[in-house]
């Protein structure tokens, strides 16, 4: 496998140009990427010490690093142009277009992506999180009516941090309930959820992946063995079928597409951008 270095630039969090360059970067085998992040790049004197960095490493390496930017200060930017890379500024690549469409300048400050320019839309996320901390594994049943989205399944089936990263990204309230050993006595829904139908939405996995997550946890356990495994999921996925409740099996996808996914089957709105 070969190497190749890699920097961000941001004069903010760097969180865009990270986002972006990791995503075009999936597109690429067999290469080690050795990353370095560079934030809050705010200074011409910052971007020079940058440039010495990316020229050494360049020796280093006897190859040109690649360099994905996000900076807006025309200032900083020529300085780190100098920089013997191979650069992609993501936003030089679609602001030039788009003020021509739009027919006027961008306002070109940073931070705006990930500040504090939206409040309410800032301030509903925080408050989501905070729920879905509050109501993590049903602790707090009388909060389960709040929720947009109640994520249900056995437990360590990937609830918890779906919830947190709904609340984090997109600022849904998700509660999740876990199903215990005393719902599993009948194939009915726990009292808690009975009038809460509309608002469910299952995970499930495979028996060898809950096995190992549970293995890992609680080694040689009969909560982590196989046919208790087995027992649980089939209970569970037969409540799903019966009661018409939407799931999605986790057992190979990301939290971000689990999420996603969530989104994409229920009519949630969507609160990281925008003020509603």
């Amino acid at each position: 496998m070969s190497q190749r270095s890699i920097f961000f630039l941001s004069d903010r969090t760097g969180i865009t140009a990270e986002t972006l360059g990791h995503s075009l970067l999936t597109q690429f085998d067999g290469i080690e990427w050795k990353k370095h992040y560079i934030s809050f790049l705010n200074s011409t004197h910052k971007a020079q010490t940058v440039v010495e960095s990316i020229n050494t490493v360049g020796v280093q390496e006897g190859q040109r690093p690649l360099v994905f930017s996000t900076l807006l200060d025309p200032a900083i930017l020529a300085v780190v142009r100098q920089a013997d890379c191979h650069f992609f500024d993501f936003f030089e690549t679609y602001l030039g277009s788009l003020e021509a469409i739009l027919q006027q300048p961008s306002a070109r400050v940073p931070g705006r992506s990930h500040g504090l320019r939206q409040e309410v839309s800032y301030f509903r996320r925080i408050a989501a999180i905070q729920y879905a901390l509050n109501s993590d594994d049903g602790v707090n049943a009388k909060v389960l009516a709040d929720a947009d989205v109640i994520l249900v399944g056995v437990s360590r089936s990937g609830k918890t941090p779906v919830c947190v990263y709904l609340a984090l990204q997109y600022g849904v309230m998700a509660a999740n309930y876990p199903f215990t050993p005393e719902d599993m006595r009948a194939v009915r829904l726990p009292p808690p959820l009975q009038a809460l139908r509309n608002k469910l939405f299952g995970l499930t996995l495979s028996v060898e992946r809950l096995h190992a997550i549970r293995e890992e946890r609680y080694p040689g356990s009969r909560y982590a063995s196989l046919p208790e495994c087995q027992r649980e999921l089939e209970w569970q996925n037969q409540l799903y079928r019966q009661f018409d409740i939407p799931f999605i099996d986790t057992s190979g996808i990301s939290i971000e597409e689990i999420s996603a996914s969530i989104l994409d089957h229920t009519d949630l709105e969507r609160r990281l951008y925008g003020a509603s």
